[in-house]
C-alpha cells in the first residue's frame, strides 16, 4: 500500500512516463576519443618496451585509478581505462609506490579530493589488492629522520605492508660518478622485485618516482639484470601541437606547479622532428641520460619524448570535440584556482597563469553554458545562492531555501526533470526532514540539509513514496553534468558533488556565514 501518495495519481504519471521520449545524454556526436583502439594501441606499445629488457621499471605518471582529468577533456576516454588495461597484463606486473617524506611531514593533500597523501596512497593499495594486482612495497623517498615519516611507516608496517626508506642519493644531480655508486644509488636499499613490468606510481607530484627507477635499474644491473626505464604519462600530449587545446589543459591543471609545455630540442635534434614535451623533463633531461648511460653502459633514449610510451594523441576522433572540452577544462582550472587563492591555498600567480591560457584562446568563462543561467537567476533571487546544473541540453537551477543548500535543490530538481516528476509533488516527506533537522540544529551543524543528507533523506522516504524511487532511480543520469555555483560551495557539498562526477565551478565570494 502506498502511504499519502494518490495511488491512481502515481499509475497514470508512470503511463505518461513510459511514452515520454528522454534527450539521450550521452549523444555520440559529443565524443571525441576512441577508447577501445587506445587500449589496444596502449597496451602493445607497452608490451613492445618491455620486450626490450629481462625487466622494465614503468613510471606511472597521473593518476591509476581515476583520471578525471583526461575524461573531462578527451570524451569518450573511460577514467578507469589504465587499470582496466594493467589488468591484461596483471600476471607479469607489481606495483612499487612512492611517497616524499616531506609530504607526509607537511601533511600534503590532494587538492581536488581535499585528502592527504597518505590516506589517498593507503586507497591507491586497497584498490589495486581489491582487483587482484600484486603490491610490492612502498618507498618512502628523501626520509630524513622525520617523525611523522616514522609513523606512517609503522601504520603500513603493522597492516602488511612492506616498505623501504631512501635518502638523499650522494652526488645528485651533478656528480654522475658518485650517483651511481656504491656511496650513491647502492647506499639505499634494493626492493626486491619477481615480475617482468613494475609499475612505479604515487599519490601525487615530486614523489620520487624516477628515483626511484633509477635506484632499481642500479642494483638490477650490479646484479647483472637487463633492466630498463620508460616513463607512462598521459599528457602533454607528445604529438600534438604546442598549443592544441589539450596540451593548454595540461598547463592549466599544473600552473601551481609552474609547468610549461615546449618543443623537445632533444628530439628535434636528433629526429629533425618537432614534438611536445614539459619543462621539467626537457631540463633534466641530460642529466637523466647520462645517468642512464652510466647505468647500462649504452645510450637507449635520445630524448624525453623517446621515454615515453603515450598513444593517447592516435585515439582522438574527433578534433572539434575534444578542443572544445579542453577549452571548458581550463575556465574550470581557471575558477577552481581563483577559489584556492580566495582561500590562502595558492598565489595569485596560479590563476593569472590560467588566464593568460584563456586569452591566448580567446575564450572567457561563458564558454561554460552554466555560468550565466547561473548568474541571472541570483539576480532574479535578489541574491540567494544558486546553481545552475546542465543536464544533457537542459539547464536546471536550485536556490537555496530554509530547507536545503542550493547543490541539493539543484539535484532534487534535476531528479524531479529526468523522470519527468511536476513541480506540484513533493518527494521529500516532513516525517523524514524534520527530525533530521533538528538533530542537526541540536548539534550545531547547520539549519540547512546539505546534499548529502537530502539524498538521504530522499532515499528514506523511496521505500514509502513511489515518486521518490523513481526520481531516485535517475541520480547515475546526473554523471558528467556540468554545474556552476554562485558562491564558493562549503567542504560537505563540494564532496557529495564531486562523488556525484559532477563538473562544478565556484564564483569568487563566499556565503556569508562562511566569511
Amino acid at each position: 500500500m502506498t502511504v499519502g501518495i494518490d495511488a491512481y495519481k502515481f499509475e497514470n504519471h508512470l503511463g505518461e512516463l513510459k511514452n515520454e521520449k528522454f534527450e539521450e545524454l550521452d549523444d555520440e556526436k559529443y565524443i571525441g576519443f576512441d577508447n577501445d583502439k587506445y587500449v589496444k594501441i596502449q597496451s602493445e606499445k607497452i608490451k613492445e618496451r618491455f620486450g626490450l629488457f629481462d625487466k622494465l621499471y614503468l613510471e606511472v605518471g597521473g593518476k591509476l585509478f581515476d583520471d578525471s582529468h583526461a575524461a573531462r577533456i578527451l570524451p569518450g576516454f573511460k577514467n578507469d581505462v589504465k587499470i582496466s588495461m594493467f589488468k591484461e597484463l596483471k600476471d607479469d606486473l607489481e606495483i612499487i609506490f612512492c611517497i616524499n617524506a616531506g609530504d607526509i611531514e607537511k601533511n600534503k593533500t590532494r587538492g581536488e579530493y581535499d585528502i592527504s597523501y597518505n590516506q589517498e596512497l593507503i586507497k591507491l593499495i586497497k584498490n589495486s589488492r581489491k582487483l587482484g594486482f600484486t603490491v610490492n612495497s612502498v618507498v618512502v623517498t628523501l626520509y630524513n629522520n622525520q617523525v611523522s615519516a616514522d609513523k606512517f611507516i609503522k601504520k603500513l608496517n603493522r597492516n602488511g605492508i612492506k616498505t623501504y626508506i631512501h635518502r638523499a642519493v650522494k652526488g645528485y644531480p651533478t656528480n654522475v660518478d658518485e650517483i651511481v655508486s656504491e656511496e650513491g644509488y647502492g647506499a639505499n636499499p634494493y626492493i626486491e622485485t619477481t615480475k617482468k613490468l613494475i609499475l612505479v606510481n604515487a599519490p601525487g607530484p615530486g614523489s620520487g618516482k624516477l628515483a626511484t627507477c633509477l635506484h632499481q635499474i642500479y642494483h638490477e644491473n650490479v646484479r647483472g639484470v637487463n633492466a630498463g626505464y620508460a616513463k607512462f604519462e598521459t599528457f602533454p600530449v607528445w604529438n600534438l601541437s604546442l598549443d592544441h587545446p589539450v596540451n593548454l589543459a595540461y598547463e592549466a591543471a599544473t600552473a601551481d606547479l609552474k609547468d610549461v609545455n615546449l618543443i623537445d630540442p632533444h628530439h628535434l635534434a636528433k629526429y629533425g622532428v618537432e614534438t611536445v614535451n614539459y619543462n621539467r623533463d626537457i631540463e633534466s633531461f641530460p642529466i637523466l641520460k647520462s645517468i642512464l648511460h652510466k647505468l647500462l653502459n649504452r645510450d637507449i633514449y635520445y630524448s624525453p619524448t623517446d621515454m615515453g610510451v603515450n598513444m593517447v594523441g592516435f585515439c582522438i576522433t574527433n578534433n572539434e570535440v575534444v578542443e572544445e572540452a579542453s577549452k571548458k577544462e581550463i575556465v574550470r582550472r581557471y575558477y577552481n584556482e581563483l577559489n584556492n587563492y580566495k582561500m590562502g591555498l595558492c598565489d595569485e600567480d596560479t590563476y593569472k597563469r590560467i588566464k593568460v591560457l584563456m586569452d591566448n584562446l580567446k575564450i572567457d568563462e561563458d564558454i561554460l553554458d552554466v555560468v550565466k543561467p547561473a548568474l541571472e537567476t541570483k539576480e532574479k533571487a535578489n541574491g540567494k545562492p544558486v546553481i545552475a546544473l546542465k543536464i544533457g541540453k537542459k539547464i536546471i537551477t536550485g536556490k537555496q531555501s530554509e530547507l536545503m543548500t542550493a547543490p541539493g535543490a539543484a539535484i532534487i530538481n534535476a531528479l524531479k526533470y529526468l523522470s519527468n516528476i511536476p513541480d506540484d509533488i513533493h518527494l521529500l516527506s516532513p516525517t523524514v526532514l524534520e527530525p533530521i533537522l533538528k538533530l542537526k540544529q541540536e548539534m550545531n551543524s547547520g539549519n540547512r540539509l546539505l546534499l548529502s543528507e537530502v539524498l538521504t533523506a530522499l532515499s528514506i522516504c523511496s521505500v514509502i513514496n513511489p515518486f521518490a524511487s523513481k526520481a531516485l532511480s535517475f541520480l547515475p543520469k546526473i554523471k558528467n553534468a556540468e554545474a556552476h555555483s554562485t558562491y564558493i560551495i562549503t567542504r560537505g557539498d563540494k564532496v557529495s558533488l564531486k562523488e556525484l562526477k559532477i563538473n562544478v565551478t565556484c564564483e569568487n565570494e563566499y556565503l556569508d556565514e562562511d566569511l
